[in-house]
């Protein structure tokens, strides 16, 4: 499989085509410092052999912002260094920690935006950029990746919505992209050639008025004209179309930009892979070969390996797959991806971090503070006898209730298939019942469930049920046709 395919990035080799993106754990405390919890998160991705793994975004500033990690002292070194070597001994994997800027909001509403900056203040921040990709690779880090997605500060000065009128000038692309050019090549000045600077940012901003594929094919092209080893695309996450909240701080992944970036249940999968696909073309006919990350909802492994087989990315990234089962590398590396935890996207993730609190997944047993290790000793899940899996229509839904499986059961998958298609899993509850709501007249369901334990380990499906929900009756009773 291309997926395990081992691939070159400046002077480091992944192990393999699948990244884990930055994402935010609130695992550290006020102070910022690397601690056990942040260690072992990161290791266990080391120990389900991902490939890359991009550490958190890490403040290069001593802004406040709740549990954040940092690299803005020459304090945090040490840390940092602990949690490389751990990840290192675990395994093959890359890490790279994702450096970030960001501007201060308050719980007025008020926010800081890159207008206000002075001359100096922004040679201050490049100068921070720098010192911390310098610390970065003095704590043995194999590379550093530059945060300019989303409603962060390099993100701004990208943006369409930049209201900058001196050489940063949002009125033209070049303007636009000059505080990178000046981040990159500063932080390259204080790295070396030999150490890989990749970068994420927005293939789209996806806010009213800002920028979409056609000005995200030429900011990638700058950056791999400036010698970016890797570009890491998302979408969305803005401050513009932020939901306010009373008393409260914006947070950037509530509106319908926040939508797009981390895309629920609701969306399809790979939606964000025709952009990536569109950025890589237009990047490789110029002449550059600078490696694509893909992500956006991937989490069959048929869906990954294609979009590689087709050149639509060089390499996949899954932050909330990989939360919710890091060893996914490894089960398809052992032809296994039927033990694969699937990603659910109901977003309790985001909402824990919306909230400042403990990021962990729903699909983990209750309380857990980490991923568990897979148990491949003894029995899995079973059923007691033959199951009843039954199905109700009622009130424009379907409703499912089944007996208790037989373990330490942490959950059910429900699966659905619609007009005798493929059966996918809809959802994972730790009930034995469940209602369908997303549901149509006219369809024919076929359902059946399967029991997990706290290692992941399936159950035989249970029986399966098939339910045809009827078309309601639209026709006028004879009152609403009298009045007619």
């Amino acid at each position: 499989m291309k997926l395990l395919e081992p691939l070159r990035i400046g002077t480091m080799t992944l192990p393999n085509r699948v990244a884990v993106p930055a994402m935010v754990t609130r695992l550290s405390g006020e102070d910022g410092y690397v601690n056990r919890p942040i260690i072992d998160r990161y290791v266990r991705y080391a120990q389900g052999h991902v490939g890359l793994i991009v550490v958190e975004a890490m403040a290069i500033h001593g802004s406040k912002s709740g549990p954040l990690l940092r690299i803005s002292d020459d304090a945090f070194i040490p840390g940092h260094r602990e949690l490389v070597k751990r990840i290192h001994d675990a395994g093959p994997s890359k890490v790279v920690p994702q450096i970030i800027h960001f501007m201060k909001v308050a719980r007025s509403g008020w926010r800081q935006t890159i207008d206000m900056l002075s001359a100096g203040e922004i040679d201050e921040i490049i100068d921070q950029f720098a010192a911390a990709a310098g610390r970065a690779r003095e704590a043995g880090y194999d590379g550093v990746e530059l945060h300019s997605a989303h409603a962060y500060t390099l993100s701004s000065f990208l943006s369409r919505h930049n209201r900058r009128r001196d050489e940063y000038d949002g009125r033209t692309l070049e303007g636009r992209l000059r505080m990178f050019g000046k981040v990159f090549a500063r932080v390259r000045a204080r790295v070396g050639d030999d150490f890989p600077v990749g970068v994420r940012f927005l293939a789209e901003e996806a806010i009213k008025d800002g920028y979409a594929l056609p000005d995200s094919q030429r900011i990638a092209l700058r950056m791999a004209q400036l010698g970016a080893a890797y570009i890491s695309l998302s979408v969305g996450g803005k401050f513009e179309d932020a939901v306010r909240r009373e008393g409260q701080p914006l947070y950037p992944y509530t509106g319908y930009s926040g939508d797009r970036c981390m895309p629920g249940d609701w969306y399809p999968p790979l939606p964000h892979a025709h952009l990536a696909a569109g950025i890589k073309a237009y990047v490789n006919a110029k002449g550059y070969d600078v490696p694509i990350i893909s992500v956006g909802k991937i989490s069959d492994p048929v869906d990954a390996e294609g979009l590689l087989r087709d050149g639509k990315a060089d390499i996949v990234g899954m932050a909330r797959q990989l939360l919710a089962d890091p060893d996914w590398v490894r089960k398809v590396a052992e032809g296994r991806p039927e033990a694969i935890i699937r990603c659910i996207y109901c977003n309790v993730c985001k909402q824990l971090d919306e909230n400042f609190k403990l990021v962990s997944c729903f699909l983990w047993p209750k309380g857990a503070e980490q991923a568990p290790h897979e148990d491949r000793t003894g029995a899995g899940p079973r059923w007691s006898g033959p199951t009843t899996l039954a199905a109700t229509a009622k009130d424009g839904t379907i409703q499912l209730a089944w007996p208790k499986a037989i373990g330490d059961i942490a959950g059910y998958d429900v699966h659905r298939a619609e007009d005798g298609g493929i059966a996918r899993v809809v959802e994972a509850v730790k009930s034995t019942k469940f209602k369908d709501e997303e549901v149509l007249g006219g369809i024919t369901y076929r359902y059946f469930v399967t029991a997990y334990d706290r290692s992941g380990r399936q159950s035989p499906p249970s029986n399966a049920v098939q339910l045809t929900m009827p078309i309601p009756d639209f026709s006028p009773s004879a009152d609403e046709a009298s009045h007619a």
